[in-house]
């Protein structure tokens, strides 16, 4: 070979090197592709199989929510079988080695991964949690001939906790999936499963702290006496509405009979006031420790309830144990599963009807007197009927249910152990210092002496606005308030001291309370620069407007939040309860770190 040939034989020997480098990438290339190909079609036949399972698996779950609580238990036993199958198929449908490699890919690895998060959701509940439920024997939580089996409550209580802590688990597991960048779809599915969840978890909660604490707060080690107070919504307070009128509940050995009765105006003013925790004296001066309709200025449901009780020991010589807190739409609730009742002088009240009359009518008709001693009679009959008559226990802890979802039912034992048991439920009524998603609070306090607040139409809309770069995000607020009042025609009880000027024109103290350790930034009353009260309260910055709202008219307040430092993209919304439901909306936001 000459020296001039081995410089091409060299060139051509790299060359075939270079071309068989080429075709061992080339083939790899479709070896690999092949195989996402086979993967992807694979997955996404998977993917097909676990969507129609879940679908049927969704509408089971309503089905079978709705048979449980109407009490149909052969048909929820046969929904759940059929439950059982489709959470089952769904799971198993996303449990093989070709949807868990897909769950490791970039793009769609995501979405697969919620997918399969969710369908193991369903299978755990279907197979955990919901045949527990229909196992237990609920009545063992309603009472009968007046009187609670302790026994037959403690054997459930078990079982109870066992639901929960299920429940809980899930729950725990469905928050830690991330949500924003799945698609549109998965996300959907993913924040309603997470609401459904969420409604489970508060009704397993509530049953659970229930077969707990029931026993010992009924007698069980001993008699006890707790104050049963009716918060009057015409007359707005921040828990719902100003303590009216209150009964004494004894309890010995799971047996429940009503006792003294009275109101708050009974019970005087007190001079020197009660000391206040320091930052509500600074909102609210020394009102709530002088006057017993104002202990609950505060949303802070033990500081108003703890004042109470202190205030009714001064006055009656009589220590009880703990406040229970409820307004005239729980007993339109419980009602619902006791049929009509009649108050001591023949009047009946219904489901339908029992707010009007309690809220409105008796007002038009009675004195001041007359009226305290009728809501006090009211309650008292409705309670004296959930424990003598016998009622259908899913109807009744439905009931149960939606009023402590909506904090109507709220509760505070003097006795710290029991306190701490219930822990943040929404039946505590505590504001938190910390929160797990940014809340901000509304709370309204009449602020007009009158009791117009029954024609109140509360609505609240709540945007998670951008991220900054210390970390925090904005929230803006949107509050109205619209009433219905007549021009003219009410009673003086109705139109009180008429603060605002005009009689009918109902003044509003609205507060607007920031996460734990945010900050309210700036308020506009109908697009005007507003003056605001401001101060703090349980790490929360409190800021207060002063809102008149003529008869026919609405006002709205825009007000800027700014929460602690957040990624999430979420936000919840703490409300007054009202005669009439707020009407409200979350328009949540991708999170920070997308």
């Amino acid at each position: 070979m000459t020296e001039s040939e081995r410089p091409h034989r060299r060139r051509s020997r790299s060359r075939r090197r270079r071309r068989a480098r080429l075709r061992r990438a080339l083939l790899g290339a479709l070896v690999v592709g092949s195989l996402l190909l086979t993967t992807g079609g694979w997955i996404g036949f998977r993917g097909w199989q676990a969507r129609s399972h879940l679908l049927n698996a969704a509408g089971l779950a309503r089905e079978l929510s709705a048979q449980v609580v109407g009490g149909d238990t052969d048909r929820a036993l046969r929904t759940l079988a059929a439950l059982q199958e489709q959470a089952g198929a769904a799971r198993a449908a996303t449990d093989d080695p070709g949807w868990a490699l897909g769950r490791r890919t970039p793009i769609a690895g995501d979405d697969l991964d919620a997918v399969r998060q969710i369908a193991v959701a369903i299978d755990e509940l279907a197979r955990q949690a919901f045949p527990t439920l229909l196992r237990t024997d609920l009545t063992s939580l309603v009472p009968t001939n007046g009187r609670l089996d302790l026994a037959r409550l403690t054997s459930v209580s078990a079982e109870l906790s066992g639901v929960n802590e299920a429940v809980q688990r899930t729950r725990r597991d469905l928050a830690l999936v991330p949500a924003g960048r799945l698609v549109k779809q998965i996300r959907q599915a993913l924040t309603d499963l997470r609401g459904e969840i969420d409604r489970l978890a508060s009704l397993t909660t509530a049953a659970d702290q229930g077969a707990r604490l029931l026993p010992p707060l009924l007698g069980a080690n001993g008699p006890r006496r707790y104050l049963l107070v009716s918060q009057n919504l015409a007359e707005l307070r921040a828990t719902g509405g100003m303590f009216g009128a209150y009964a004494m509940i004894e309890t010995a050995n799971g047996k429940v009979q009503m006792g003294l009765q009275g109101s708050s105006a009974s019970l005087g003013r007190f001079t020197p006031a009660l000391k206040l925790p320091a930052e509500t004296r600074a909102l609210w001066t020394d009102l709530p420790g002088i006057y017993p309709a104002d202990v609950n200025l505060t949303p802070h449901f033990p500081t108003a309830a703890a004042l109470y009780r202190e205030m009714f020991r001064r006055k009656t010589g009589t220590t009880v144990d703990g406040v229970l807190a409820v307004d005239p739409v729980v007993l339109s609730y419980l009602l619902k599963a006791t049929g009509p009742v009649l108050v001591h002088g023949g009047v009946p009240l219904a489901s339908e009807k029992v707010v009007q009359t309690l809220l409105n009518d008796s007002y038009q008709r009675l004195d001041i007197k007359e009226q305290d001693e009728f809501f006090a009679a009211s309650a008292a009959s409705v309670f004296d009927a959930f424990f003598k008559k016998n009622v259908n226990p899913r109807v009744l802890l439905s009931a149960f249910d939606r009023a402590i979802t909506e904090r109507r039912i709220l509760f505070w034992s003097a006795r710290p152990e029991e306190q701490r048991t219930f822990g943040a439920s929404r039946m505590a009524g505590t504001l938190p210092e910390q929160d797990t998603v940014p809340t901000v609070g509304v709370f309204l306090n009449d602020g007009s002496g009158a009791k117009l607040g029954y024609y109140l139409r509360p609505t609240a809309n709540l945007t998670v606005g951008e991220c900054r770069p210390d970390g925090r995000r904005e929230l803006r607020l949107r509050v109205t308030l619209r009433s219905t009042a007549p021009k003219s025609g009410l009673s003086e009880s109705v139109l009180g001291l008429g603060l605002a000027g005009d009689p009918y024109t109902a003044r509003t103290l609205v507060s607007i309370f920031s996460p734990a350790g945010g900050a309210v930034l700036e308020a506009r009353l109908d697009g005007v620069e507003t003056a605001l009260g401001s101060g703090t309260e349980r790490r929360r910055q409190v800021a207060t407007a002063s809102v008149d709202v003529g008869p026919g008219a609405e006002r709205a307040l825009e007000v800027t939040v700014l929460t602690a430092k957040t990624g999430v993209g979420q936000a919840e919304l703490w409300l007054t309860p009202t005669a009439s439901p707020w009407t409200t909306q979350v328009h949540s936001a991708p999170s920070c770190d997308q």
